[in-house]
């Protein structure tokens, strides 16, 4: 029997190392790199390949990877602990080669991308040499991708795909996007869509602007119109009509590493509103000793801890199982818990900074609106929930005694039956 919480001590020390990087390295390039995914901006490139070089010699690249695709093949439980850390920084991702849209993209190639594909698109997606896009979400699909109207027609040895997408993540630096789009009108629902992988430099690829996620930031999710986009047959992922198949792998994965990464930053508001209510002080006294102040901290821990260690259990659960199906109902619970958790500590650590949390100057009021955004990438809370739902209530058999006793729980009655003759006796009987 395994039953353990300990981190085994060489692991430590490389979650010590990365700690002390991420601190000293990364967090502060943030504030000078500008965006992490333009790998053709030279600032960019001269400021991370070193940092890059120095992850690679220290042999913690990639390590959501397995060692056939070079990565170390560390696993989700540790994955899930380096995550944590590198959350914590916008740039920190990219520098140890586990950023997304491209891990999830780069899983999908891996397991169902051709040779070609594989050598053309796989290999300097995980060198980092070049980034991707996902393009999946339409204006009037939401959540609900059987609605989806892009389409993908073949027509002699060449697929012609053509309709709207939006929220298509890093467009504007992308090398190849994965689309998403109906080549099988008159299957079934989950039988109409396949899966592409499509150059950027495809003409008909056309941009209509570029959406920041919230007031202020930069756009990189792209509102895109594919106008007789011509790729070539073979540039399907997968099988015609297994697009869900295809997207429910990446996704299943995406969503639980969204959740590591989001854990460090509820980790980073939290220490800041530690720091915060030790060393300011109002009407005599320092935010520590309010209780007010003290029932934030406590509530923030609990809901903090809590959500690490159903986060960690769900990496546990993917690394015994190794198919994210069999853990869909755990990873369903830990996206409908991220963002709640994310927005009440970001929002606690706001108010006990005051008018500085609400300022630039603090990272407290982008949380709270990226709490709103993770609540609805790579599906709804509401949808999950749903999921979640009916996963817990298949492992329950409805009751057929509703009457006489349909007021009794069935264990009492069980009990009367079995020592109902004992209810009338006396202690000095028995």
């Amino acid at each position: 029997m395994a039953w353990d919480f300990e981190t085994d001590p060489a692991f430590q020390s490389e979650l010590d190392w990365i700690d002390k990087f991420v601190r000293e390295e990364c967090e502060p390039l943030d504030y000078v790199v500008g965006n992490p995914y333009d790998v053709a901006n030279d600032k960019r490139n001269a400021l991370i390949k070193p940092l890059q070089a120095r992850v690679r010699d220290r042999k913690l690249w990639a390590c959501h990877l397995g060692p056939d695709l070079g990565g170390p093949g560390y696993g989700q439980v540790k994955l899930a602990l380096i995550n944590e850390i590198l959350g914590r920084s916008i740039s920190a991702p990219i520098v140890f080669g586990c950023q997304a849209p491209d891990s999830g993209n780069g899983e999908i190639l891996a397991r169902y991308g051709t040779q070609e594909q594989k050598d053309r698109f796989l290999k300097p997606l995980l060198e980092n040499e070049i980034v991707s896009c996902f393009s999946m979400t339409e204006p009037q699909g939401g959540s609900d991708p059987k609605v989806f109207k892009t389409r993908a027609e073949l027509i002699g040895k060449e697929w012609v795909i053509n309709g709207e997408k939006w929220f298509s993540s890093n467009a504007k630096f992308a090398s190849f996007l994965i689309v998403m789009a109906v080549s099988e009108p008159e299957a079934t629902p989950y039988r109409r869509m396949s899966m592409f992988v499509v150059p950027a430099d495809t003409p008909g690829i056309n941009i209509i602007r570029n959406v920041g996620m919230r007031e202020g930031s930069e756009g990189t999710h792209a509102y895109i119109r594919y106008e007789d986009v011509r790729i070539p047959e073979d540039h399907i992922l997968g099988g015609r009509g297994q697009a869900f198949e295809v997207a429910q792998t990446r996704l299943g994965g995406g969503r639980i590493h969204h959740c590591m990464r989001t854990m460090g930053q509820i980790r980073m508001a939290f220490d800041m509103m530690c720091e915060r209510v030790l060393s300011r002080e109002t009407q005599g006294e320092r935010l520590a000793d309010k209780q007010m102040v003290q029932e934030k901290i406590a509530d923030s821990w609990v809901e903090m801890e809590q959500f690490r260690l159903l986060l960690l259990r769900t990496a546990w659960l993917i690394d015994k199982h190794n198919d994210y199906q069999k853990v869909r109902k755990d990873i369903a619970a830990i996206k409908i818990a991220m963002p709640k958790v994310l927005h009440d500590v970001a929002s606690r650590a706001l108010l006990l900074h005051g008018a500085l949390g609400v300022s630039t100057e603090m990272p407290f009021a982008r949380q709270v609106i990226d709490s709103y955004y993770l609540g609805m990438g790579d599906g709804p809370t509401e949808v999950h929930k749903l999921t979640l739902a009916k996963q817990i209530l298949r492992g329950y058999q409805p009751s057929d005694d509703l009457f006489p006793t349909r007021h009794m729980p069935k264990e009492r009655e069980h009990a009367f039956q079995k020592y109902g003759e004992f209810a009338s006796l006396t202690d000095d009987e028995i």
